[in-house]
């Protein structure tokens, strides 16, 4: 039994709340909905950040500085001890191999091989990065390692290239 099925337990069992009973129930007349307005009707729900056409919060902040999640490598780590724990003495680990032992999951840029553990069988391994440590232990076991290529990095300035030659043609002639 879990923390949240307690809680779900505890709201089951507790009676909903009745308003709209009367004065002497404390939860009468408006049934403390406040007199007239939006909140006031029946299917009335409004948007949390919404201010009542004043400008939001949101927007009267100044946003600031650079985020580079959405330009940063998703890197996956992989420690040398799930490679003992998943894989035979003698088999090659790839990125495909351990998508299939399910070490890693679609999605990554790079994979990475972490020194955690201990290693005793032979592997060879290939992957983006190796820490020191997981080299060492996999070269020590009898492994090899093997980097595999990044990402090929984007080319900012294609305008100067063309530029180049269209520089060049004119000079040709």
């Amino acid at each position: 039994m879990n923390i949240n099925e307690v809680n779900a337990q505890a709201q089951a069992s507790r009676k909903a709340r009745r308003v709209g009973r009367g004065t002497g129930s404390g939860r009468g007349k408006t049934s403390q909905r406040g007199h007239k307005g939006q909140g006031s009707r029946s299917g009335a729900s409004m948007n949390p950040v919404f201010e009542g056409g004043q400008m939001p919060l949101i927007r009267r902040v100044p946003k600031r500085g650079f985020n580079n999640k959405t330009f940063a490598d998703v890197v996956v780590g992989v420690n040398v001890i799930d490679l003992e724990h998943c894989f035979e003495a003698g088999e090659s680990v790839t990125p495909e191999t351990l998508n299939s032992k399910g070490l890693v999951k679609k999605g990554f840029d790079k994979i990475k091989i972490l020194g955690n553990g201990e290693l005793k069988k032979s592997l060879s391994v290939t992957a983006h990065a190796f820490s020191v440590e997981a080299r060492k232990k996999i070269e020590a076991a009898g492994g090899k390692t093997e980097l595999l290529p990044g990402k090929k990095p984007v080319v900012k300035n294609k305008m100067g290239t063309r530029k180049k030659n269209i520089l060049a043609k004119v000079k040709a002639k």
